[in-house]
């Protein structure tokens, strides 16, 4: 392979391009935990439209070079690292919002836009992208659509796949498709929207993506409630949505994230209790008021003190108490040199069962952990604190993610609800995945990609 030639024709391709070491080591590496060995890209290059992208992906394919597509790295999972003789696309060039359509409530976005960016235009207009990763402000669209991102609104809005009507995509060969028309339903042929959405950017490039949107809930107010156990919180959520309410969010944050929340983000949230739930009620003003009423009564015939919730009263309360919510990971890599978090989702009335083996896998291999996640859809995140320079904490670690996996696919559960899975969950996917239904996403692969050029080793 001469790729002084490979080098030389990319470059006529694009003039935004890196290729000294220096430059090419930032782009080895994701927000996932710390790889044993670094492996560099060739070149890192940030292609400004689609057809910059169309020829560097056939170019690619022509040298067998592998493309790994990548925007703010944000991804647990190592879905965005290098691997070897591999170049990055790089999305940030692709960051226009090039319409909003109020009229029919569709957005067309380039990948590179960021979501709370987007929102923001859009909370002009009194539109909504519902989808909220706890990183919104840095999270990309194409990244939101790769990995088929939720967030804490998933248990009333759904996530990032209901809001995505057509894809523009570049594919391994540099032909350019579009996966569906800009309409509200479609039915003509296959469901080739869905099939890219969360696939990683292992099927093909994502440049333009058409989004659905919704009009904005005119109001919002927040409900903190605290327990005395984490099993209370569990039985608490089932009873909140047997009485019918259907709140936009219902998230549980336990004793641990609350305490280093509190110390990195001040909230005045009640720091002697064993964990919160972070209820979310939207709509009509008139609306949430009636149901904060229903959910104050639900509350009190739990047994629940009134001095053990607070309903907010506006706006500035709401968005300062979402700001902590949204610094937990941050605020909990304070407590050791790292901090993984995962992703699992099991059925909501197996929740606590799930809870107690992360419990108490953390006791038997010592290593720190704090839980929270969106418990409403049965999305827990155990984010776990520890020094993975220590090999024993490293060697414990992978012992404790085996244990949990298995013990969660043993609930019918599944192995990432809006993370990914990326390189570090693929050894896992045997015991996720039916032997037949895997055997046809690889087969999809090979169609599409025959040279696993795109994002290879990763998903599936």
């Amino acid at each position: 392979m001469d790729f002084k030639k490979f080098l030389n024709e990319l470059k006529k391709i694009t003039s935004d391009f890196l290729d000294k070491k220096e430059d090419l080591y930032v782009y080895a590496f994701d927000t996932s935990q710390n790889p044993d060995v670094v492996t560099l890209p060739l070149a890192v290059v940030f292609p400004k439209n689609k057809f910059e992208v169309s020829k560097i992906a056939k170019l690619c394919n022509d040298y067998n070079i592998a493309i790994i597509p990548r925007a703010q790295g944000t991804n647990h999972c190592g879905a965005t690292r290098a691997s070897k003789n591999s170049i990055v696309m790089h999305f940030s060039k692709m960051n226009k919002i090039i319409s909003i359509d109020k009229e029919n409530l569709i957005a067309i976005v380039e990948p590179n836009v960021i979501i709370k960016d987007l929102n923001d235009k859009l909370d002009k207009l009194n539109l909504f992208f519902p989808p909220d990763p706890s990183n919104l402000a840095v999270s990309t669209l194409g990244g939101a659509i790769a990995l088929c991102s939720g967030g804490a609104r998933t248990f009333k809005y759904s996530n990032t796949k209901d809001y995505v009507i057509n894809l523009e995509v570049v594919l391994a060969n540099g032909e350019i498709i579009e996966t569906s028309k800009n309409l509200a339903k479609n039915v003509t042929g296959y469901n080739l929207t869905s099939l890219f959405v969360g696939s990683e950017g292992t099927l093909g490039l994502i440049t333009k993506a058409t989004l659905k949107l919704i009009p904005k809930p005119k109001t919002r107010m927040l409900t903190l409630c605290y327990f005395d156990n984490l099993y209370d919180a569990s039985k608490c959520t089932d009873a909140i949505i047997s009485s019918g309410l259907n709140p936009a969010s219902i998230d549980l944050i336990d004793d641990i994230t609350i305490k280093t929340i509190e110390k990195f983000n001040p909230c005045d949230f009640k720091l002697d209790k064993k964990a919160m739930l972070l209820i979310e009620q939207d709509g009509f003003s008139q609306c949430v008021e009636f149901e904060q009423k229903i959910l104050r009564d639900v509350l009190i015939k739990q047994n629940i003190a009134e001095s053990d919730f607070y309903q907010t009263k506006n706006e500035e309360e709401n968005e300062n108490i979402y700001r902590a919510r949204r610094s937990a990971f941050g605020a909990l890599a304070q407590l050791k040199p790292n901090v993984v978090t995962e992703d699992i989702v099991v059925a909501r009335n197996k929740i606590f069962d799930l809870i107690k083996k992360i419990e108490h896998l953390s006791k038997k291999y010592n290593i720190m952990t704090a839980i929270m996640g969106h418990i409403g859809d049965g999305n827990i995140h155990p984010n776990f604190a520890l020094d993975l320079s220590n090999e024993t904490e490293k060697n414990n670690f992978e012992k404790l993610k085996d244990e949990l996996f298995s013990y969660a696919i043993s609930l019918d559960g599944t192995l990432s609800g809006e993370h990914g899975i990326g390189n570090l969950k693929r050894k896992y996917l045997d015991m996720a995945l039916q032997d037949n239904s895997h055997k046809l996403m690889k087969e999809i692969k090979k169609l599409l990609d025959p040279k696993n050029i795109l994002n290879p080793n990763k998903a599936i």
